[in-house]
C-alpha cells in the first residue's frame, strides 16, 4: 500500500500530499461506475511515486479509464480537450456557442455591432425571446492562466456602450440584456468581484457553482473533436479549421476528406457514438 503522505507536483511546482479523494471525485463527475474506480485508484497507487507530476498521475489513470471505457475517459479528458481548442480563441467562440444553442438561443458568433460610440467585435451573441446576451471569450491554453480583473472591467465598457445602442435599436423589442465574460480556465477573486458588482455574468470552468462551463458540457452531452482519441492531433486541427468543433457533427465523409484510413474512419465514428449517446 503506498505511503499517504507521498507527495505529488503540481503544475505550478507546489508539492502537496496525494488525496486520492481527488481523483476518485473526478472520476465519479466523468460517470465511472464504483468498480471502475475502485480498480483505478487501486492502480494509481501502486504506481505513483514521491514527486510524481500530477500530469503524469493524470496520464496513469486516463489511460487505465480509456481501457475500460471509451465514453467514460472522453468524459474524464473534457477540460484537457477544451484547452486542445487553441491555437486560437475562435473554435471555443464557436463552442461556447453551440452550448448556447442546445438550450434555445439563436446564436451568432464572431460579429462587429455598433456601439453608442464606436463599433464592437463581438465573439458570441444569444437571442432568445426577450432576452439577449453579449459574450466575450477569453481562451486560454496553459490550465496556470487566470483572468483577472481587467478582463471584466474592459468588458463592461464594450457591454454597455453596445447595450445602449441596442436599446435604441430593438425598443420594446428585447427588455433584458446582459453582458458575459466566458473562460476556459478561472477568473481571479477580484475579477468574479468586479462581476458581481457591475452585473456582468461570469463562466469559467468551474465558476459559477451551479452552471459552470463543465456543468453546461455535462447537461448538454456537447463534446468537442479534440476529446476524440482515435484521432491525430493533425487530424483534429484540420476539423476544427473546417469550423466544425462538436464529435456529432463529424461524419465518415468530413475524415475521408482529410485522408483518414476507411479503419480508422469506423473506429472513430465508433468512439463518437459511444461519446455522444448515439
Amino acid at each position: 500500500m503506498v505511503n499517504e503522505n507521498i507527495e505529488i507536483v503540481k503544475k505550478s511546482g507546489e508539492r502537496v500530499v496525494f488525496d486520492s479523494s481527488k481523483l476518485k471525485q473526478s472520476l465519479e463527475r466523468s460517470g465511472a461506475g464504483t468498480e471502475d474506480i475502485e480498480y483505478i485508484i487501486g492502480q494509481v497507487r501502486e504506481k505513483i511515486v514521491d514527486g510524481m507530476s500530477t500530469r503524469k498521475l493524470y496520464q496513469i489513470a486516463y489511460s487505465l479509464l480509456r481501457k475500460r471505457s471509451n465514453k467514460v475517459a472522453g468524459r474524464y479528458r473534457l477540460k484537457k480537450a477544451i484547452l486542445e481548442l487553441g491555437p486560437t480563441g475562435f473554435p471555443f467562440e464557436k463552442f461556447v456557442g453551440e452550448l448556447f444553442k442546445h438550450q434555445g438561443y439563436d446564436v451568432q458568433v464572431g460579429v462587429v455591432v455598433p456601439g453608442k460610440c464606436v463599433t464592437h467585435e463581438v465573439d458570441v451573441i444569444a437571442r432568445k425571446g426577450k432576452k439577449q446576451l453579449m459574450m466575450e471569450c477569453k481562451f486560454h491554453s496553459d490550465t496556470s492562466r487566470k483572468s483577472d480583473v481587467k478582463v471584466p472591467m474592459y468588458i463592461s465598457s464594450r457591454f454597455y456602450d453596445v447595450k445602449s445602442q441596442w436599446e435604441k435599436e430593438y425598443g420594446d423589442e428585447i427588455d433584458f440584456y446582459q453582458g458575459w465574460v466566458v473562460t476556459n480556465t478561472r477568473f481571479t477573486q477580484d475579477a468574479i468581484n468586479f462581476g458581481r458588482c457591475a452585473g456582468l455574468q461570469l463562466m469559467s470552468w468551474d465558476y459559477p457553482r451551479k452552471g459552470s462551463l463543465r456543468d453546461r458540457i455535462d447537461a448538454s452531452g456537447l463534446h468537442p473533436v479534440t476529446a476524440l482519441q482515435s484521432l491525430k492531433k493533425a487530424e483534429k486541427q484540420q476539423i476544427l479549421d473546417m469550423g466544425i468543433v462538436l464529435c456529432r457533427n463529424l461524419s465518415p465523409n468530413i475524415l475521408r476528406d482529410i485522408n483518414v484510413s476507411e479503419r480508422r474512419i469506423n473506429k472513430a465514428i465508433t468512439e463518437v457514438r459511444e461519446l455522444v449517446g448515439n
